[in-house]
């Protein structure tokens, strides 16, 4: 005789399956810096999954995201049935520092001011400014960068973090670099709209590279989507390897 399961939510964030009173799967959701909602499941019986998901959709505010590897197609179709779509695929890139051959000639009429040496109010508006184009363009959601919580408005995660690329006396783009333990992370790398074609994307990504190897820093790593040609072909050019790929979708 087939045994009944059973849905239960542990606390806000947690979901368990139950069959016979052993627990035979789990889902959870955490809500990142930027407020977006991902949910993910993992079963040990196949069934569970899509009462986890039902379960769990029923009980979360939209839009909901997960993200599952490049190659899962299983995952894929399981979350698809559960009424997700393909949002965003994203190219894991791994980089060594000392591969940025050719930074120089691309940087040509444009300086980079190291982190933490930026003006703050120009940093600011220079950020604004990036977020506006790329939300007007692509759309937020195209990138992986996520937003801390702050004063509202308030989208530098930390001005010290972010080297900026200077062009014509104007404020032309912006990177920002994590780094912890292991491969230290490029968070975000941006150019204005006017100053695109100009090399001072390759200057900022040159500059960010050669900062970390003289730092000591061996390798770095990256997340572009996948449909950005621009940014791939820049990434590459320095010597990126592709590492992995992630499918992102959401729930709406």
């Amino acid at each position: 005789m087939d045994i009944e399961m059973i849905i239960e939510r542990v606390d806000e964030t947690q979901w368990q399956a139950l069959a016979g009173g052993a627990v035979v799967g789990s889902g959870d959701v955490s809500t990142r810096p930027d407020g977006r909602r991902f949910v993910s499941i993992d079963v040990w019986d196949d069934a569970a999954f899509a009462l986890l998901a039902e379960a769990m959709v029923a009980a979360l505010p939209a839009p909901l995201h997960t993200l599952v590897g490049g190659e899962d197609a299983e995952l894929t179709a399981r979350w698809e049935r559960a009424g997700f779509v393909p949002e965003r695929r994203e190219w894991e890139y791994s980089l060594g520092t000392g591969a940025f051959g050719g930074a120089a000639e691309a940087a040509r009429g444009v300086t980079v001011l190291p982190a933490g040496t930026a003006d703050e109010a120009r940093l600011r508006e220079l950020d604004g400014a990036v977020r506006g184009e790329v939300e007007a363009e692509r759309g937020w959601h195209t990138m992986p960068a996520e937003l801390r919580c702050g004063p509202p408005g308030d989208t530098l995660v930390d001005p010290s973090l972010y080297a900026v690329a200077v062009r014509d006396g104007e404020y032309a783009g912006l990177v920002r670099v994590v780094r912890g333990r292991g491969p230290a992370r490029i968070g975000l790398l941006a150019v204005r709209a006017e100053h695109r074609g100009r090399g001072v994307g390759a200057a900022l990504l040159g500059h960010a590279l050669s900062e970390l190897d003289g730092a000591g820093v061996s390798r770095a790593w990256a997340e572009v989507d996948q449909s950005n040609s621009a940014a791939t072909a820049l990434f590459e050019r320095f010597g990126a390897e592709r590492a992995g790929h992630t499918l992102q979708l959401v729930r709406r």
